[in-house]
């Protein structure tokens, strides 16, 4: 199951030792739906090397306005604290393999 971040724990999860993925989505969002069951997966397969989180954007609008979150999912992609990739819109999870693969 995919890490719970907020607006208040968002720091301590970026700022740790593995990369870190965020899926940025809401209850009410159709394509979120689709793409959440994928991202729970990667936090099992990839636990330990990456922190893989959801925030949910209805509850946590400091970091959706620090990362201009305005389509979702949004799925960002951080390596040592920066932002080096992105996702926006539902994607297979090939895709995500991809993209988490460059990460390590």
């Amino acid at each position: 199951m995919a890490l719970i971040v907020t607006d208040e724990n968002f720091r301590e999860v970026l700022n740790g030792d593995n990369p870190v993925v965020l899926d940025f989505w809401a209850e009410w969002c159709g394509p979120c739906r689709m793409v959440g069951p994928i991202i729970d997966d990667l936090a099992i397969e990839y636990a330990g090397s990456v922190t893989i989180g959801k925030v949910d954007v209805d509850d946590n609008n400091e970091v959706v306005t620090e990362f201009g979150i305005r389509n979702i999912p949004t799925i960002l992609f951080f390596k040592k604290g920066v932002l080096v990739d992105k996702q926006i819109g539902a994607a297979g999870k090939d895709s995500f393999i991809e993209k988490i693969e460059r990460l390590l």
